[in-house]
């Protein structure tokens, strides 16, 4: 037991170290270098990604790929729309007050910028792996773009062992204690049922991943934005109020009310900006992963439609639970957490409460399919092909286990590492900035020629019959 403290302790301070002030820094400040290298793409071209993400959706190619561009965009989506959107606002705004949400809007305007240059990297340097599927992500870019593949396998390294903790045993072990507060439904059961309907996905490789999440994803976010929704209309002449408040409180925080014990403007950023990357993991390298098993000859075409994901979980799914904490009034209760959003839905609706914890196992089950894939893929990097199936067992096997076991250790394990992937990545999107505004520089540049072509057919068809 001393040992294990001991660890504890260890861990917790590196995990200090990789989630402190100058990781965060660096985080953000290469989604703002990012932002003025592309000219403020990720506002520019923000509507043209929504279409091609949401409405455009070819289902069938014949490009390269193994999944399309809108099922690669729900399997990043199915990693990052989870507890962060529940638990994560919450805490934001119970330790930071209402203006840490605004920080969230600024870290997800520029973590757009920077998930962008992530997916156009993954898939310009993604190989084809023994069995004919797309790898690709931040190892690749890092070996063959920057030439330092020992690099490559230091953020696989992580990504691989970090996959069982945030990816895995953390969210089973949220949903089994959520099913067993609400419904008093016993750990094991839960894990035991867990782990079959995960297996069931898995162990069909990302094709399947892609199919499930496709059809799930957005089922389980327009669920829980429904829910969200009913509370904000409820309140829609107190919305206006609400935001002033947010952005008054960025620059401005509160002191201490109710349960709330105030909060520095120091505190309410490092609170938004923290939540804000936990929950949307722009410039961890973990999304970038399923980015390279998109169909599609031009890395810029998935890289548009990556960059709506960090909109859609943050500027939309967040804000959406930021709002019902601050229209209920309860986000200086003193609670926190996952328990916090519980308290506003219920106040808000009834029923709200099921809302929450339906919405939290949703999401829960969804991250853990994301990373199953993002594990996996780093863990062939390392290993080979013949590694991934033995890795897709255990990591069925750690679902359980997560579902009956105390996690504090896991916990700061599994943060640490997610950290520490950062480095690596980050590393390589700022070395390798001159080839993804190269790439945008082409690609809409060839967008323009088609259509300059395309507008001067009919001129030069008229002219013919003269």
């Amino acid at each position: 037991m001393e040992f294990l403290t001991l660890l504890d302790g260890m861990v917790g301070k590196i995990g200090a170290f990789a989630w402190g002030p100058p990781m965060l820094i660096l985080l953000v400040g290469t989604g703002v270098w990012l932002t003025f290298a592309l000219r403020g793409l990720q506002l520019r071209k923000l509507g043209y990604a929504l279409y091609l993400a949401l409405i455009k959706r070819k289902e069938e190619t014949d490009e390269p790929g193994d999944i399309t561009h809108f099922q690669a965009l729900m399997t990043a989506l199915s990693a990052t729309v989870g507890t962060g959107n529940i638990a994560g606002v919450a805490t934001a705004i119970a330790v930071g007050g209402p203006g840490a949400l605004f920080w969230m809007w600024v870290t997800g305007l520029v973590g757009m910028a920077t998930k962008y240059a992530e997916a156009v990297l993954a898939v310009k340097y993604r190989v084809v792996d023994e069995n004919g599927e797309m790898s690709g992500g931040p190892m690749y870019y890092i070996a063959k773009g920057l030439k330092m593949p020992w690099l490559g396998a230091v953020f696989a390294c992580f990504a691989s062992v970090a996959a069982f903790g945030i990816g895995n045993m953390v969210q089973s072990n949220s949903i089994a204690d959520a099913v067993h507060a609400t419904y008093n439904i016993s750990p094991l059961v839960t894990g035991i049922i867990l782990m079959v309907c995960i297996a069931a996905v898995i162990l069909g490789g990302i094709k399947k991943i892609g199919q499930v999440t496709g059809f799930f994803v957005p089922i389980m976010i327009v669920f829980y934005m429904a829910g969200a929704a009913y509370i904000i209309i409820a309140n829609i002449a107190e919305v206006p109020a609400a935001l002033a408040l947010i952005i008054e409180q960025a620059f401005n925080p509160t002191a201490a009310v109710g349960g709330f014990a105030g909060a520095t403007i120091m505190l309410c950023i490092r609170m938004g900006v923290a939540r804000g990357v936990f929950s949307n993991e722009s410039g961890l390298g973990s999304a970038p992963i399923a980015a390279a098993a998109a169909q599609t000859k031009q890395p810029v075409t998935q890289a548009l439609v990556s960059m709506t994901q960090t909109f859609i979980d943050t500027l939309v799914v967040c804000t959406m639970t930021g709002l019902v904490l601050i229209l209920t009034g309860v986000w200086s209760s003193g609670a926190t957490g996952a328990e916090l959003t519980t308290i506003a839905f219920a106040a808000g609706m009834p029923g709200g409460a099921h809302v929450v914890t339906i919405g939290l196992v949703l999401f829960a089950y969804s991250t853990i399919l994301g990373w199953s894939y993002y594990g996996e893929k780093s863990i062939e990097y390392l290993l080979g092909v013949k590694a991934v199936m033995p890795y897709r067992l255990l990591f069925i096997c750690f679902v359980g286990v997560g579902a009956v076991a105390k996690l504090s250790l896991v916990w700061n394990i599994s943060d640490t590492l997610n950290g520490l992937m950062a480095i690596p990545n980050l590393v390589g999107l700022l070395l390798l900035t001159p080839v993804v505004v190269s790439e945008t520089k082409q690609y809409f540049e060839k967008i323009k020629g088609r259509k300059e072509a395309a507008t001067l057919k009919p001129s030069a068809a008229s002219q013919t019959e003269k």
